[in-house]
């Protein structure tokens, strides 16, 4: 395990945690609104900027709403079916970015323990708290699940499953049950990629 991967689990201080956020708001918005620029062009100018300013939890929720907005944007466009398929695949890279991006400046390794703790840093910083055991990662806070859709909730969480792949790409993830339709916890199964 890095000394780096190490001290961030342990720590970071709150300026960081504003940064990375930022930096993760900035990279899925700009995602959804690609996908907006390339399926519904009408509706770009419908969508005021995001700030993202104050506290962690304030610019937590308006990341959210910024999710919101350009999900129910692209499903009164495109449709339902459409916008979770293609939302789930943007933002499936997005995370994929994001996981490579902090499996380098970490130095995660390739086994679980590294995984778990660099997921967890990314996760604290969104306000997530979670475990995983035999596989299987239980998310038993949320604190974007009181500002998400359904919709949006199932487009943004491929990127979490983007982002453990990016962090190990010996390895994904799926959830399987999500705070946003009902459930008690999210439900996230980690496989190991068939070669």
């Amino acid at each position: 395990m890095s000394f780096l991967l190490k001290i961030a689990s342990l720590w970071l201080p709150d300026f960081i945690m504003k940064k990375e956020l930022d930096k993760i708001a900035l990279s899925t918005i700009n995602g959804l609104d690609k996908l907006l620029e390339e399926y519904a062009p009408s509706k770009v100018g419908e969508i005021p900027d995001e700030k993202l300013e104050g506290s962690l939890e304030e610019r937590r929720a308006s990341m959210a709403m910024a999710h919101n907005k350009r999900v129910k944007a692209l499903i009164s466009a495109i449709g339902h079916e459409k916008t979770i398929k293609i939302g789930r695949e943007a933002m499936f890279r997005v995370g994929c970015n994001l996981g490579c991006e902090a499996r380098q400046r970490l130095k995660v390794g390739n086994d679980l323990g590294d995984l778990e703790l660099a997921a967890k840093i990314l996760y604290r910083i969104l306000g997530i708290k979670f475990k995983i055991k035999n596989m299987v990662m239980v998310v038993n806070t949320c604190s974007l699940s009181k500002y998400y859709s359904p919709e949006a909730c199932m487009v943004l969480s491929a990127a979490d499953e983007g982002v453990v792949h990016g962090l190990n790409k010996n390895l994904d993830m799926q959830f399987k049950h999500r705070i946003t339709i009902g459930s008690l916890e999210c439900i996230a199964c980690i496989y190991r990629v068939k070669r």
